[in-house]
């Protein structure tokens, strides 16, 4: 089957299920890494500048500064000192 940018989803889920196996598996790779790259440029905006986290990276660094919490390298040589003590 030729692959064309008009293939409904419908077609294309066909396509994928006639795969053999090895090929199904390799299809399924490639969606994930798609899918975490995607994820990672959402993050990357949400958190910058004007994206939808920055009211929270700036509360949470209000919260750090007035002693309500801790930064998290301080938190992780914490747990790292703790878990070396048991």
């Amino acid at each position: 089957m030729r692959w064309s940018l008009s293939m409904t989803l419908e077609a294309i889920r066909q396509a994928i299920a006639g795969l053999p196996e090895v090929d199904k598996a390799s299809v399924v790779a490639w969606l994930s890494e798609q899918n975490a790259k995607a994820w990672g440029r959402q993050i990357v905006t949400d958190f910058s500048e004007g994206g939808a986290g920055e009211s929270l990276l700036q509360a949470w660094d209000a919260e750090v500064k007035a002693g309500g919490s801790m930064p998290l390298e301080e938190f992780l040589a914490q747990e790292e000192a703790a878990r070396k003590t048991k």
